[in-house]
C-alpha cells in the first residue's frame, strides 16, 4: 500500500507476499522495544507517506489478509495517536493466540506490552517528535508513547492483526523484575526521568513534601504483629511460623494468623501452636475474602499490635532479627510504611535469579512518583496500623500490597531497609509470575486501573 512507510531493522524480516511494501531499512539503529530518540526522529522525517508503522521485532512477520486496510481504518476512525493490536505467534510449528491489553491513563510502566507493530498517523509522529527535548539512548519509544498520550488515544485494536515466527522467549518473570535488575540500571534511570516529566506535564507529579506521623496516638499491648494470610499451604505453612517465633525482640509481638479455610491440613498444623500465647489463629466467618480481605480481619483484630508486618506463608525471615530492625526503622525514618529487601531462593534456600531485590530504584525525593511506573514496592511490607485501618486494602489477591503502598505514598514518605530481611521461596504453582497471557494481562490491567486512580487523586492535589 503506497501511503505506508513499514521501518524494519533486517528487510528479510517481512515474509514473502508482502513485497509491495516500501521499506526503510535503518543503518546504525537496532530496531527494538528500546529505541534512541535520535532513531525516532530520523524514522519521522524520513517517511514520505501518510501512515507510518514501526515493527519492533527481531524475527519474521507476516501480515492477514487485508490487515493493513484494517490498521489503517481503525486508526482513522478512532483518531488514535497510536494505534497497537493482538497477534498471532508460531512457536515450534503451533500458532499460539497473543493478546495484549488495554492502554489507559495509568499504564505508565516501561514494559506495557504493545506487540511489535506500531502505527502511527505520520503528521502525529512528526508533530510530537518536535517535543522529545531529550536524547534518551534507551527510552526514546518509551517517550515517545507517554507524549502521545497527553494529546491523542493510544489505541488497541483487539483483532489478531499479523504473525511473527518463533521468537525468543523471554520468561514472565524474567519480565517482571527486569526494573530491579543491576544491568538494567541505565535503562531505568531513563525511564525514571521521562515518566516523571510525563507526571509533570499532566499534573499529577508530587513535590518531596510529606506529612508526619505520631507513633504515639494510640496504645497496643503488642508492638508488632507478623501477619500471615493463608489457604492451603500444608508445605510451607509450619517453616513459617517458626520463622516469626524464632525473632528475638525487645518488645512484645505476635503472630496474626488469618487461616482462609484451608483444607488440606494447614489448620491442623497451626493448631499445633495454638499454646503459644503469641500465635493467634482466626479463621474468618467470611468465607469470600481475598488476600486483602485477610490483611484486613488481621489488623483490625483487637490483638493486631501498632505495626503488622508482612510474612507469606511461602517464605522465611532471613534472621531472627528481621522484627527488630523493621520496628527500629520505623522510629528512626518515621514513616507510616517500611519496605525492605528480599532474595529469591529455591527450596534449599540457594539463591535463584534474579537474586536481591532490593529495589534500590526509590529514592526519597521521587520514590513515590517512580512508584507509579514501576509494577512493586518490595518485601517484606510493614504498616502503623492506626493508618492502616483507615484505610484498608482492597480485597484482591493481586496488586493489593501495591494498591495501598501507592495510597499511601500519596502523603506520607515510605521507608526503606536495603539488608536482605526476607527469603521468597519460589516453587510450582506459587508465582504470579508463572501465569498464562490472559491471566498476566488481568493482572496488569489491575494494576494500571491502580495507576489510574492514583494520578486523578493526585492531580486533585
Amino acid at each position: 500500500m503506497e501511503n505506508i512507510t513499514l521501518f524494519l531493522s533486517d528487510k528479510q524480516l517481512l515474509a514473502s507476499g508482502q513485497s509491495d511494501f516500501f521499506y526503510k531499512i535503518m543503518e546504525n539503529n537496532s530496531i527494538s522495544g528500546i529505541m534512541p530518540v535520535v532513531a525516532i526522529k530520523e524514522i519521522a522525517f524520513a517517511s514520505k507517506t501518510e501512515y507510518t508503522f514501526i515493527y519492533t521485532g527481531k524475527s519474521e512477520l507476516r501480515f492477514g489478509a487485508f490487515a493493513l486496510k484494517r490498521l489503517l481504518q481503525v486508526t482513522e476512525d478512532s483518531c488514535a495517536g497510536l494505534l497497537y493490536s493482538d497477534y498471532y505467534e508460531i512457536k515450534n510449528g503451533s500458532r499460539l493466540n497473543h493478546p495484549v491489553a488495554d492502554y489507559q491513563q495509568g499504564s505508565l510502566r516501561d514494559d506495557f506490552d504493545f506487540g511489535y507493530i506500531y502505527v502511527f498517523r505520520t503528521q502525529i509522529l512528526r508533530e510530537i517528535v518536535q517535543t522529545m527535548n531529550r536524547d534518551y539512548f534507551f527510552s526514546g519509544l518509551y517517550d515517545l508513547r507517554l507524549k502521545i498520550s497527553q494529546k491523542y488515544p493510544i489505541v488497541h485494536l483487539n483483532e489478531y492483526i499479523y504473525t511473527i515466527f518463533e521468537t525468543k522467549t523471554v520468561s514472565s518473570e524474567e519480565k517482571q523484575f527486569a526494573y530491579v535488575d543491576p544491568k538494567n540500571r541505565d535503562v531505568q534511570i531513563e525511564m525514571e526521568i521521562a515518566c516523571t516529566e510525563h507526571l509533570k506535564m499532566i499534573g499529577a507529579y508530587l513535590e518531596p513534601e510529606f506529612k508526619s506521623v505520631k507513633f504515639e496516638e494510640q496504645v497496643f499491648e503488642f508492638e508488632a504483629s507478623v501477619v500471615i494470610p493463608v489457604r492451603n499451604r500444608v508445605k510451607t505453612i509450619e517453616d513459617a511460623i517458626n520463622s516469626v517465633l524464632k525473632q528475638e525482640t525487645k518488645f512484645p509481638y505476635n503472630l496474626i494468623i488469618v487461616d482462609n479455610h484451608s483444607n488440606d491440613g494447614t489448620s491442623d498444623i497451626i493448631k499445633k501452636y495454638s499454646t503459644d500465647r503469641r500465635v493467634v489463629h482466626i479463621i474468618p466467618s467470611a468465607t469470600d475474602l481475598n488476600i486483602g480481605g485477610c490483611w484486613n480481619t488481621a489488623i483490625h483484630h483487637a490483638q493486631c499490635g501498632k505495626f503488622a508486618i508482612q510474612l507469606d506463608s511461602d517464605d522465611l525471615y532471613s534472621s531472627s532479627h528481621v522484627l527488630q530492625t523493621i520496628v527500629d526503622e520505623f522510629y528512626k525514618q518515621q514513616c507510616p510504611m517500611i519496605v525492605g529487601t528480599y532474595k529469591m531462593v529455591d527450596f534449599k534456600l540457594e539463591t535463584i535469579p534474579p537474586g536481591i531485590i532490593d529495589h534500590r530504584e526509590w529514592t526519597p525525593e521521587n520514590g513515590r512518583n517512580n512508584a507509579l511506573r514501576i509494577n512493586g514496592l518490595g518485601a517484606p511490607r510493614a504498616f502503623y496500623v492506626p493508618l492502616l485501618r483507615k484505610l484498608n486494602l482492597p480485597d484482591t489477591s493481586y496488586g493489593e500490597d501495591y494498591a495501598i503502598g501507592l495510597r499511601i505514598s500519596r502523603e506520607y514518605q515510605i521507608g526503606r531497609i536495603y539488608d536482605v530481611l526476607y527469603l521468597c521461596r519460589r516453587w510450582d504453582g506459587n508465582s504470579d509470575a508463572s501465569a498464562g497471557i490472559e491471566k498476566m494481562n488481568a493482572f496488569n490491567t489491575y494494576k494500571d486501573r491502580l495507576r489510574t486512580w492514583e494520578i486523578e487523586a493526585r492531580k486533585k492535589i
